[in-house]
């Protein structure tokens, strides 16, 4: 920054100038030795908060707080081995759930072969799908007789890694079911909804078992062309770069986690990302992956405006994601998801996270999974 303010772009330096800049450059490579040396402590930073949250115990306080560090810089904890970093796995009423026949069947005296997966959004955690006092999974399981498992995942990872990982999961819970497997239903809110595709791309291409048990995909507000604030901030980025000034700045903008920048424009194969860099402004360059025709796919949308208000439409949808993505529209034919209009519901005067909790919302899945 010291040096583009002493040499202005495009206009010729004086010796006075070229003293000053050495001089600073004394000052400022202190300041960076300085910084590094701060800096490399960062992970035992992160390493002491362990401990801390450990005496919260397993309070939703406490994992809140990993969540949302692992939807910010899950990437760079695993890449550190941090021990603040999430491992995937499926959990029940906060505690996880082992995937072999004697735990299963511990965790679930009552369970039969109908499976519902609920898999959170970014930042957040299973536990998290209780809201108000209401949970999507515990009420569908009561009322249809489904047994709910709940993925819990590191959110700041690449959407393409996490549905690997999920797929594999998937393979061995159906694998290890105690009771043949007659049905499975996925529910996702948000990016969990991206991972959920992801995962059933995987299980398709492996030729694995498991996605010949999936009956119902319902996705709550997920960003299936991607998210308006992240590229936002893509686009934030690139302005910082344009500027000479402001130009150093932009670096800052570059914390995002991998999981974050895949909300870009919906990532959901390596392809998607692999030899990109992440952070410089681009087109969308996704492959084109279809919703699978033998399997029933629903979608709700939720709109901040009101459903008497032409505008509400036209607006930010729910504060994250738009009503456009979140129903697969787009406005190139080749990447439309063709959800059927019966499957679609636009729940108005609702934000992002009411998707969780609103009766009319769980209504409509209730009826869709009942059908």
């Amino acid at each position: 920054m010291h040096r583009r303010v002493v040499h202005p772009p495009f206009l010729p330096s004086t010796p006075i100038q070229h003293l000053i800049t050495r001089v600073a450059g004394f000052t400022y490579k202190n300041i960076r030795w300085s910084t590094r040396f701060i800096g490399g402590g960062l992970d035992k930073a992160l390493g002491q908060l362990a401990p801390v949250l450990g005496s919260m115990g397993n309070s939703e306080e406490s994992e809140a707080l990993r969540a949302v560090l692992n939807g910010v810089v899950g990437d760079y904890l695993e890449e550190k081995e941090n021990p603040l970093q999430i491992t995937m796995q499926f959990r029940y009423r906060g505690a996880a759930v082992p995937l072999d026949r004697e735990s299963l069947e511990k965790t679930y005296p009552a369970l039969n072969g109908k499976i519902l997966v609920l898999v959170h959004g970014s930042c957040m955690n299973d536990r998290q799908w209780t809201r108000n006092g209401h949970d999507h999974g515990e009420a569908l399981a009561k009322e249809l007789h489904l047994t709910p498992l709940y993925l819990y995942y590191n959110s700041g990872l690449h959407v393409s890694t996490n549905g690997q990982q999920f797929s594999a999961l998937l393979e061995q819970l159906v694998l290890q079911w105690p009771v043949p497997v007659t049905e499975l239903v996925l529910v996702a809110h948000s990016m969990g909804g991206l991972v959920t595709r992801s995962a059933l791309h995987d299980g398709q291409q492996q030729q694995k078992t498991w996605p010949t048990y999936l009956q119902k995909m319902v996705f709550l507000g997920t960003p299936h062309h991607g998210a308006p604030l992240e590229r936002a901030g893509n686009y934030l980025d690139v302005i910082l770069e344009a500027i000479p000034y402001a130009k150093p700045f932009a670096r800052l903008g570059e914390i995002r986690s991998a999981g974050v920048t895949d909300l870009r424009y919906g990532n959901l194969t390596d392809e998607d990302w692999q030899g990109y860099d992440r952070f410089k402004r681009s087109t969308d360059r996704r492959q084109t992956i279809p919703l699978p025709e033998q399997i029933d796919c629903y979608s709700i949308a939720a709109v901040a405006g009101k459903e008497t208000d032409p505008a509400s439409l036209r607006a930010p949808g729910d504060g994250l994601v738009d009503v456009k993505s979140a129903l697969g529209q787009h406005k190139d034919p080749a990447k439309e998801l063709h959800f059927k209009a019966e499957n679609t519901w636009i729940a108005y005067e609702r934000s992002h996270l009411d998707l969780l909790d609103d009766p009319a919302v769980y209504a409509r899945i209730k009826a869709w999974l009942a059908g």
